[in-house]
């Protein structure tokens, strides 16, 4: 089980409330980004299994403060209505407490809407020193991805269909944007839909989870050792 702290956060909402499973003394450690759904316990069992796999420290920011969804629409009203600067203020103060409490080195991984926040978490804290994105594409007026300044992995699905978000048009334009910019960057696409790392979604493909899941670890293990 993992430890209920609460962290420090420039965020105006305050202290963000996070799950911490320890890993090895003074490991790295990553940080793990919530779905649309919120905390729920798919991904505390994922943050746990990081742990677990990569021997890092990982700890889940509950960026929606006690709220988790009950079905698609309560997930598009608390994703739509996140503050999107204040989430990776949240994102930053994490890395900060990592960072204070001996660990060497902090990445972010997020899902969907965390996938998304990675990829502004990349651009925007400095603190983090890189970054594993699954299927998330965060809107131009929050970050400009060619900015990223540390390594960043991607994976998207190749039949995703959330068109503005995570669809492959919107994967094109986001590996193109680290292109221009010269950004160290993995890019690697799926032959399935959005959401294929949820196993308790519909949408979930055991290959292409494992397969992914073993590049995140390995990337981790290059970059922030």
């Amino acid at each position: 089980m993992g430890e209920h702290i609460k962290v420090s956060s420039e965020n105006e909402k305050g202290d963000v409330p996070c799950v911490l499973f320890k890993g090895g003394a003074g490991s790295p450690a990553i940080i793990v980004l919530q779905e649309w759904w919120g905390v729920n316990q798919h991904i505390l069992d994922l943050a746990q299994e990081i742990s677990n796999k990569s021997g890092f420290t990982t700890i889940v920011p509950d960026l929606y403060r006690g709220h988790v969804a009950i079905n698609r629409e309560d997930a598009g009203h608390l994703m739509t209505g996140l503050d999107w600067p204040g989430a990776v203020k949240d994102i930053q103060g994490c890395a900060r407490y990592l960072l204070k409490h001996g660990h060497t080195k902090v990445g972010s991984t997020g899902f969907c809407m965390g996938g998304a926040l990675t990829v502004a978490a990349c651009c925007l804290a400095p603190e983090v020193n890189a970054g594993v994105v699954f299927y998330g594409v965060p809107k131009p007026e929050l970050c400009d991805p060619s900015t990223i300044k540390v390594p960043i992995q991607c994976h998207f699905g190749d039949k995703d269909d959330i068109v503005g978000f995570s669809a492959p048009v919107d994967a094109k334009r986001l590996k193109d944007q680290l292109e221009a910019g010269k950004v160290q960057y993995e890019f690697h696409g799926y032959d399935v839909g959005h959401a294929f790392v949820n196993s308790s979604g519909p949408y979930y493909d055991k290959e292409a989870c494992d397969l992914s899941m073993e590049r995140m670890y390995a990337f981790f293990e290059k970059h922030l050792k």
